[in-house]
């Protein structure tokens, strides 16, 4: 089993433009946790 530290990926930062919840995600397809909406938008 892989032991992968979340802190040591690049992970970035996230909106939910549905619910406004901000949060930290990794990959292409970005799920909002609150909402499971895909309608994201990348903070800088």
């Amino acid at each position: 089993m892989a032991d992968i530290k979340l802190k040591k990926l690049k992970t970035k930062r996230y909106k939910c433009l549905d619910c406004g919840n901000s949060f930290k995600g990794i990959g292409r397809r970005v799920i909002c946790p609150s909402c499971q909406s895909e309608n994201v938008e990348e903070l800088n």
